[in-house]
């Protein structure tokens, strides 16, 4: 299973001080060193971490993949036909989310996302639509190459029920439940990612997944033998304020690497 390092939040960090570093690009390098396989950057319309200058400079200088996630955005869409990364994934966005909130609404933007992947198609670019798991044979309709399943749930019902995230100020209400309901939630929804991923593959669609997996989480995903790639972000880029980027990842990589 191939690891892809998604650095937006070292822009993140960049911005919360408005000057020019920590520089994302950097951390391209430290990734390709520690075993990576690609680097995955999300260009947001509220720019509020990944610039149009970043991509450009990753795009031109990454020994790696990259992978940029995007919205529908018209103006974004058409910087990124120009820079014609490696990989583009489709993802819904709210200006004020904390971060992405779910999968794709494919049915109400099916006309618009076949223009882009037939665009994007055409200047050598793959496409992944990041789905909820009820999504998957749209996406092969579309002539996406690749489904990314949507991993928040599974995530954030497994922290409510192994971490102690529900003693926090930063507790999600909606997920405060008795640890059997939770328990229910946290297996069915890995049920959903399963069965969602085996039907990609039937339909000839590549495999990745992503969204909140941690060092705790993943190993369960890992078990799901359709999914060929994840994206990781938060967890690493946190892990690496106290062990440094390189480690981070490879501390990642020796969990991945244990299911092979």
């Amino acid at each position: 299973m191939k690891l892809g390092v998604n650095i937006d939040h070292i822009a993140t960090l960049r911005e919360a001080r408005g000057i020019n570093e920590p520089d994302p690009l950097e951390a391209v390098f430290i990734a390709k060193r520690a075993g990576a396989y690609q680097i995955t950057i999300h260009l947001r319309e509220d720019r509020r971490h990944i610039h149009d200058d970043d991509v450009l400079k990753i795009a031109n200088s990454s020994f790696l993949p990259l992978n940029v996630e995007t919205s529908i955005n018209e103006n974004i869409i058409k910087y990124l036909l120009k820079i014609a990364p490696h990989r583009i994934t489709l993802v819904p966005e709210k200006r004020k989310e904390l971060t992405t909130e779910g999968g794709l609404n494919i049915k109400n933007n099916s006309s618009t996302i076949q223009k882009i992947i037939d665009d994007f198609h055409k200047v050598g670019t793959e496409v992944s639509l990041f789905i909820d798991c009820n999504c998957v044979e749209q996406c092969a309709k579309l002539g996406a190459d690749m489904v990314e399943i949507h991993t928040g749930l599974y995530a954030n019902l497994h922290l409510m029920l192994f971490s102690n995230l529900p003693r926090t100020h930063n507790t999600i209400n909606e997920l405060s439940k008795l640890r059997l309901e939770l328990q229910e939630g946290l297996n069915n929804s890995l049920i959903d990612i399963q069965e969602a991923a085996k039907i990609a593959k039937e339909l000839k669609l590549e495999v990745a997944a992503g969204h909140g997996l941690n060092y705790n989480n993943i190993e369960p995903i890992l078990n799901i033998e359709e999914i060929t790639e994840l994206n990781i972000g938060h967890s690493i880029i946190s892990r690496a304020i106290f062990t440094g980027l390189e480690q981070a990842i490879k501390d990642m990589l020796t969990i991945i690497n244990s299911k092979q």
